[in-house]
């Protein structure tokens, strides 16, 4: 984190602008950093200050840190969703202990942490788990939680760091950008590039070789031998572009590249449009998005959860913030396929 007497962030990456805190003589470091974890500072005018300085732009680089087992899941096809934080924030955080706080499925990662890192598409696609947007999150009970309680400040929970926490935009699943990166944290700091995500084969490339087979050991069913590892779960949400009003399937490559998806690189013309589809409904009264479904069942994600919609939908939390639920298809009202644009 830069702090410096006027706010101003010094010494950045274009794409990562520092979290800036305006420190003065009565407003020391340790003072904001008790604010960033006090409920009764969630609508504090200088914390908001303070955490609007932490931007996420095109192209800025994102982190979840991920259990084995979503390294699993996200090789299988998950998208990046949920709890996030910008990777310049976490830098300084290298060893399997620090990071691993930063879980978000409630399960004890040992020695050994793991993350997803990808681009930013678009500052659309984040938002700060608290209010005005997720007024809700702080509320939930304990016994309705998994993870670290949520402060409703856009800070995550800590005694030591000042660290800006986000969430995907109505904790939506984000198509994976190309050249997303699987990584492993090892005792003493080391980090290990695992994974890189080819898009136009929907697929995970090997990168990591046989000094670390033990590590990639670590992950359930995933063969430590298999070079390329082909996503085999539908997705729930895709980038669309046009050329010319014709509609093509589109990928990511922020922050320049948005491109047509095809096997042939000579096909791969930019789009001139793009935006994210995916399926959204109501499910008695509460907006969702539609993750899968059948003629008869529909598996939900709440867009915004609070106590209200927990009671009325039963969801279940799989991992911090995210609540999901499965509803008779005739139940759902306003079903239909969302286009988020994207500005190019």
């Amino acid at each position: 984190m830069t702090v410096t007497g006027e706010g101003n962030a010094i010494g950045t990456d274009s794409l990562e602008p520092a979290l800036s805190a305006p420190l003065r003589r009565d407003l020391g470091w340790a003072q904001v950093l008790r604010m960033s974890q006090s409920a009764d500072h969630r609508d504090d005018p200088l914390l908001r200050q303070i955490r609007d300085t932490a931007a996420v732009l095109r192209g800025t680089r994102m982190i979840k840190v991920l259990s084995a087992e979503q390294v699993a899941g996200h090789l299988g096809g998950w998208h990046p969703y949920g709890f996030c934080y910008r990777a310049c924030d976490i830098a300084h955080l290298h060893e399997p202990r620090d990071l691993t706080m930063l879980g978000t499925d409630g399960v004890e990662h040992g020695e050994m942490a793991f993350a997803l890192r990808w681009r930013a598409v678009d500052p659309l696609d984040y938002e700060v788990p608290g209010g005005p947007g997720q007024p809700g999150l702080a509320t939930l009970q304990a016994h309705n939680r998994v993870g670290a309680m949520i402060l409703g400040t856009g800070f995550t929970p800590s005694n030591e760091d000042l660290v800006p926490e986000y969430i995907t935009a109505g904790f939506a699943d984000l198509p994976m950008p190309a050249n997303a990166q699987i990584v492993a944290y090892v005792p003493g700091g080391e980090e290990v590039l695992l994974y890189s995500y080819q898009p136009e084969q929907h697929g995970w490339l090997r990168l990591a070789g046989p000094r670390w087979r033990s590590v990639l050991d670590l992950l359930p069913g995933v063969s430590p031998d298999r070079e390329y590892v082909p996503c085999t779960m539908p997705a729930s949400s895709r980038l669309v572009g046009n050329i010319k009003d014709k509609e093509y399937e589109a990928v990511a490559d922020p922050p320049e590249e948005f491109r047509v998806r095809a096997l042939t690189r000579a096909a791969r013309y930019p789009v001139s449009t793009l935006s994210r589809r995916a399926e959204q409904a109501r499910w008695r009264e509460v907006p969702c998005w539609v993750l899968q479904r059948d003629e008869t069942w529909a598996r939900l994600r709440l867009v915004r959860p609070d106590n209200d919609s927990l009671a009325a939908t039963r969801a279940r939390c799989y991992e911090r913030g995210v609540y999901e639920s499965w509803a008779p298809v005739g139940e759902l009202l306003d079903h239909h396929i969302a286009d988020i644009p994207y500005a190019l």
